[in-house]
């Protein structure tokens, strides 16, 4: 099952993820929070979506809104910036 492994918070409503089969990349959640709904609304403030970790492979934030694993790879990937994590 794909989970993502590592995500950074790129600044603004951005991260940077690596996934668990070794591919990465940059997703700017601005026009998904947008869409309104109560439990996007606190992801708005920059400060609030900073707090970004990860809870069994999913992007999670404090008032419980998570991203999906596959939906977060098939929407970098169709970015067109999907790509293998530089080794360390």
């Amino acid at each position: 099952m794909l989970k993502v492994a590592k995500i950074n918070h790129l600044g603004g409503h951005r991260v940077h993820a690596v996934f668990s089969d070794g591919m990465a990349g940059d997703y700017d959640f601005a026009a998904t929070i947008s869409q309104g709904g109560p439990m996007a609304e606190p992801l708005r403030d920059p400060a609030f979506f900073a707090r970004v970790f990860l809870e069994d492979g999913a992007p999670t934030w404090p008032n419980g809104y998570d991203a999906a694993p596959g939906w977060l790879r098939r929407e970098i990937e169709a970015s067109g910036t999907l790509q293998r994590e530089a080794a360390a």
